[in-house]
């Protein structure tokens, strides 16, 4: 197995997403945990763009990295003072996090371990049409995606205007 530019990527990609992962979860500051959680998107939508699919790293991009962690940062900013910091994780809390994880780790390992990859070769990807695109983000039928965006875009705003009410209430 012959190292190329693709896996150098890749691993590079997947160390920059591990280690700023563990850097949102344990930094004491609440702004520099969502531009970390910031940097595991970017690197995200690099991965996709490193598989071909060129339409969900742009959506990445626009709506995980810029809309989203726009809207934490926003209301992080609009509910709490400068300098907040995390509260301490209690001891019984910190085991729990810690067995989750351990049983998450074990149920990854049981799937890799259990599953026979099979090797592909000579796969082309493929491109979807950005007319296909549009006519299912914009239909109202079984599989449309109309309904699901009017949900959450009323759940953003309903959570924009719950965070002005609580910072104008100071």
């Amino acid at each position: 197995m012959g190292l190329t530019l693709e896996t150098i990527v890749f691993f590079v990609l997947a160390a920059f997403i591990i280690v700023f992962s563990v850097m949102t979860v344990t930094t004491k500051r609440i702004v520099r945990s969502a531009t970390y959680l910031l940097f595991v998107l970017f690197a995200t939508a690099g991965i996709y763009f490193l598989l071909g699919y060129t339409f969900l790293g742009s959506v990445q991009i626009m709506v995980y990295a810029g809309g989203i962690v726009v809207l934490y940062v926003f209301s992080i900013l609009l509910t709490s003072g400068d300098n907040d910091y995390a509260e301490k994780l209690k001891r019984s809390k910190f085991l729990a996090g810690l067995g989750a994880s351990l049983a998450g780790l074990v149920v990854v390992l049981f799937i890799i371990l259990k599953n026979k990859f099979i090797s592909t070769t000579d796969i082309e990807p493929v491109e979807i049409n950005m007319k296909v695109i549009g006519n299912a983000l914009l239909s109202s039928d079984k599989y449309g995606y109309v309904l699901p965006f009017e949900a959450v875009s009323i759940l953003l705003l309903a959570c924009i205007i719950g965070g002005l009410l609580i910072a104008r209430k100071r």
